[in-house]
């Protein structure tokens, strides 16, 4: 079980990883990708196709990888397929020769994006309850640390002016290059680096079944006594090697060649249940409202302030500081409440700083220093309200949903979320002249979220252990 647990550290930390470099390549392109469709003669309405491509393939992929977990128990493969999107998609980005290049090349980075289902499935199956929301607490942390390490870069990359071969390399470009070359890192560490293993149900049972190892063990024994096996019959390993050995352990699943993850599954059964529709609808709505955020973001400091790609990196960095620090002091608080007061509590800040914005930011007052702190008091509270509605819904919806086909079910979260933003962008994009009906749909939409959490709350807990018990196995 050490060389499990060894593995097993290794597969969560690349896992972060990848979890992290998917957060990290849009906020790379964030802070310039405004300018870069204006090089390319693009209208104002492009930014958010170009920012919505990324999520509308990811929105279709995502559900065939959790599919394609379910089915194999593996994710491996997975990841290696999809990293390829990734680096095609950021060397497309990279090349931008005209504006439908640019939009491609988000359509394609954002298949690879889906992996993110398979990659929750798993962190799902090697779990135990309990635990899941801190887990995930520190997988979100990670993911949003992308916002704040992606746009620092640009610091740097900016400052990028020189060709290679037919390319030239400038701040608009060098972002696609850069996210390109650390995908390919990333796919020499998968294949180097990652195992897949057995799951959490499979090590439990082992445990608690010796004496079923041990019998089967004496039974070998015995016909060997009795020299019904010859030599080329015996096995390869011996039951010392069987029971500890790398092999052994790092070969998943030996007895499931044909798991049925979706025997008697039922998607209206699982997904129209009224707990399930809650977690979904706050997947939803705060994406939708975080994208149209950062949508809208750049075009106003642009006109208001007269913000260039260096204020915006830095402005960006400071929102995932505090993002950062959210996630960590969720993680403190997910061991000491439950996930529904966390929930709660995240969607109150989220209508603080909602009817601030419309009040303020939609139409800011006063001279420069005000409508600067009126606008930096907004953002802080949108970006302070996340994390705790981000843990909290993950990890419930993780518990409200059959674990054996937790690939497919964080597949259908993250579409729901992929259609989040898609519509969030697409929405900012084409209303940036109109604030106040822009922020008073993003209201309109947390207010219908409390009243749906405030009716459905006595719901939203783990289901009892004996209705788990009924489920078959999730291992398969």
């Amino acid at each position: 079980m050490e060389v499990r647990e060894k593995l097993s550290t290794t597969n969560f930390s690349l896992n972060l990883q990848l979890i992290h470099l998917a957060r990290l390549s849009p906020a790379v392109i964030l802070p310039t990708v405004w300018r870069y469709l204006q090089t390319l003669d693009a209208a104002p309405y492009f930014l958010g196709l170009a920012l919505s491509a990324f999520s509308l393939s990811g929105l279709l992929s995502g559900p065939l990888f959790g599919h394609w977990s379910d089915r194999t128990r593996t994710t491996k493969k997975i990841i290696l397929f999809a990293n390829l999107f990734e680096i095609a998609g950021n060397f497309m980005y990279f090349m931008g020769f005209s504006k439908w290049l640019l939009l491609s090349s988000r359509l394609v980075a954002g298949i690879g994006a889906g992996a993110g289902s398979s990659i929750f499935g798993f962190l799902t199956r090697s779990t135990a309850p309990e635990d899941r929301a801190t887990v995930f607490a520190a997988v979100m942390a990670c993911r949003q640390a992308g916002l704040l390490i992606g746009p620092a870069f640009n610091i740097f990359l900016r400052l990028c002016d020189f060709h290679l071969g037919p390319f030239v390399v400038n701040k608009y470009t060098a972002p696609g290059l850069f996210m390109c070359l650390l995908w390919i890192l990333l796919q020499l560490a998968v294949v180097f680096l990652y195992w897949d293993l057995p799951c959490l149900e499979r090590v439990k049972a082992q445990k608690s079944s010796p004496s079923k190892n041990t019998e089967e063990e004496n039974e070998q024994g015995l016909r060997n006594d009795q020299g019904e096996d010859d030599d080329e019959e015996k096995p390869l390993m011996g039951s010392a090697e069987q029971a500890g050995s790398y092999s052994s352990v790092v070969t998943p699943y030996p007895s499931l060649e044909s798991p049925r993850p979706f025997k008697n599954f039922s998607i209206s059964r699982e997904f129209l249940r009224e707990e399930v529709v809650v977690l979904l609808a706050a997947q939803f709505i705060t994406l939708f409202n975080q994208t149209a955020l950062e949508t809208m973001v750049t075009p106003l400091t642009q006109k208001y302030f007269g913000y260039g790609e260096l204020e915006n990196s830095i402005m960006y960095c400071l929102c995932g500081v505090e993002v950062i620090a959210g996630f960590l002091f969720v993680r403190w608080l997910s061991q000491r409440v439950a996930e529904r007061v966390v929930l709660a509590i995240g969607l109150t800040i989220c209508n603080i700083s909602g009817v601030w914005c419309l009040i303020f930011v939609a139409n800011p007052l006063g001279g420069f220093p005000w409508e600067l702190t009126e606008f930096i008091i907004g953002v802080f509270l949108q970006v302070l309200g996340l994390p705790f509605v981000a843990v909290a819904q993950v990890s419930l919806f993780s518990k409200v949903t059959a674990e054996r086909t937790q690939g497919f079910s964080q597949g259908v979260r993250r579409s729901v979320g992929g259609l989040a933003t898609i519509l969030g962008p697409l929405w900012a994009g084409g209303l940036t002249e109109n604030m106040y009906i822009m922020m008073g749909v993003m209201m309109a939409l947390l207010a219908l979220l409390t009243t749906m959490l405030a009716f459905s709350y006595d719901r939203l807990v783990e289901p009892a252990a004996e209705e788990q018990a009924d489920s078959p196995d999730s291992c398969g």
